[in-house]
């Protein structure tokens, strides 16, 4: 595996680590947002899949958008991670991860999404917060 692919892995890590954490509140800047569609799918698999919209201007150092979804009785769990294109447009994104046994349901759910720069620091990604959005949203089966 090349270095650049274990640099990539590792700041993917880092940033769904980050997303399973409490969101520090974002300021974003005014060109630079991020949102969660009302409405999510879970599938019977226990396969989520979150979506919505982002703008970011940042460029030369990876952005990703990152999801993560929790029910009042659950842990919060990263749902994927897609690589933002900075181009000051507004992007669709859409995320699709796989929660293991029956930990969420159809019905409400509250959903985050964070459009984080990943800097490096010497060999280490050092994460920044661009933009962040928690709403509560509808689960509903795929």
């Amino acid at each position: 595996m090349s270095f650049r692919r274990v640099l990539t892995a590792v700041a993917a890590g880092a940033a769904v680590l980050l997303l399973t954490a409490p969101a520090a509140p974002a300021h974003a800047a005014p060109d630079e947002s991020v949102t969660v569609d009302p409405t999510g799918r879970i599938a019977a698999d226990g396969t989520v899949t979150l979506s919505g919209t982002y703008r970011c201007v940042t460029a030369g150092t990876p952005v990703f958008v990152g999801s993560s979804v929790t029910q009042p009785t659950t842990l919060r769990y990263g749902i994927g991670g897609t690589r933002a294109v900075c181009d000051g447009k507004e992007h669709r994104w859409v995320n699709t991860a796989r929660v293991a046994g029956r930990a969420l349901v159809a019905g409400p759910a509250r959903a985050e999404a964070t459009l984080l720069e990943l800097r490096t620091l010497g060999i280490l990604p050092v994460p920044r917060v661009h933009a962040g959005q928690a709403r509560t949203v509808t689960l509903v089966a795929a």
